[in-house]
């Protein structure tokens, strides 16, 4: 009988990804335990019920009956707590004040990697693994780091505040597949999510509704505000700022004889700032997170070539990247970016697609 590899806790999130990186695990040689983390703290199940989420009771039903065909064991473990202390706590305040977060690097920052990786070791487990679309390699200096995959579903945007240490402990096994391929896999394999659809929305706000989900989970309502120029004219009356995020054009109910964008928000006077598209050359961000890199240079006149995205959906462009203080980077792009949008994040990568580093922009 062939020995293990190991033993691996495989985040199952009920879809056709993680649902193939057990399969590919399991054919590989390692003693696979399938996972589905409950994080959505409702108990009422037409709330928390959401096809192809990541986190409604369909999720844990798809994932059972993915892990009964492959022949693996399955546990559902309660993480509500964390996700709602963190992820929701920040999405929340975030928009409160005009800036526009992603909920999904918090999420894999704090729950999917901090918490799930404490848990698997803490009962044995050798590693744990996620159904990502990236991949995990040793650099040169010895450093671990994620390295995009080389399809359009690359997710390595969402994961650059992994630490050394969980990369260590880390397995993404569909990083070297595209999406055909692992409806493919999981089709001659028999699992019965082969073809279910991907969730398109953030798992806790499946209609798209962000302003409806911070009113009722706070339970007040979104003071309304003035939309004005630049220099302070009123143009009209918004519905409260989390309705809005920079370089949105569409739903501003707004006349203006041409095309206007949000260019800013201003959440001290609850002012939205309206005017022509907006495109910035240099970007600040803080909470610095490095991977590739245990830093970046200092000084501008030292700083390093880098190409870098402001967005998850952002191709990235080439810029320079230095340490502005000890806890900014500053981003000079060759050319002007549009919608450079606080609250999300600036990531970094070299010409060969590893992942330096990055932080939130300011």
């Amino acid at each position: 009988m062939t020995a293990s590899k190991g033993k691996v806790v495989v985040g199952m999130s009920g879809g056709v990804d993680s649902s193939v990186a057990a399969l590919l695990l399991r054919e590989q040689g390692y003693d696979v335990i399938g996972v589905t983390m409950e994080i959505w703290p409702q108990t009422d199940p037409c709330v928390i019920e959401h096809e192809g989420g990541c986190c409604g009771l369909s999720a844990v039903e798809d994932a059972k009956k993915v892990a009964s065909v492959i022949g693996i064991p399955h546990y559902v473990m309660n993480f509500r707590q964390e996700f709602e202390n963190s992820v929701i706590a920040d999405f929340v305040s975030e928009y409160r004040r005009g800036r526009t977060p992603n909920p999904c690097i918090v999420c894999n920052r704090v729950v999917k990697w901090e918490a799930l990786l404490h848990k698997a070791l803490s009962i044995g487990a050798d590693y744990i693994a996620t159904g990502h679309y990236a991949l995990i390699e040793q650099t040169e200096n010895g450093r671990f780091a994620l390295k995009r995959s080389d399809n359009h579903k690359d997710q390595t945007y969402a994961l650059y505040t992994l630490t050394q240490e969980q990369l260590i402990h880390t397995l993404m096994p569909v990083g070297h597949y595209n999406k055909d391929k692992i409806r493919k896999i999981a089709e001659k394999a028999g699992l019965p999510v082969a073809e279910k659809p991907d969730s398109q929305d953030i798992c806790f706000v499946p209609d798209g509704d962000y302003a409806r989900f911070i009113s009722e989970y706070t339970e007040t309502e979104d003071v309304p505000g003035n939309f004005v120029t630049e220099d302070g004219i009123v143009l009209g009356q918004h519905k409260g700022i989390v309705h809005y995020t920079v370089g949105q054009r569409k739903g501003l109910g707004l006349s203006l004889g041409k095309p206007s964008y949000v260019r800013e928000i201003r959440p001290e006077t609850h002012e939205v700032v309206v005017g022509d598209d907006k495109y910035s050359t240099e970007v600040k961000a803080s909470d610095p997170c490095f991977m590739a890199l245990e830093s970046l240079p200092e000084r501008r006149e030292r700083g390093m070539r880098v190409i870098a995205k402001i967005r998850y959906n952002h191709r990235g462009a080439n810029a320079l990247a230095y340490m502005s203080s000890h806890n900014e980077i500053t981003c000079i792009f060759d050319e002007p970016q549009r919608a450079v949008t606080p609250g999300q994040s600036l990531v970094l990568y070299d010409t060969s697609g590893y992942v330096l580093g990055g932080g939130i922009i300011q």
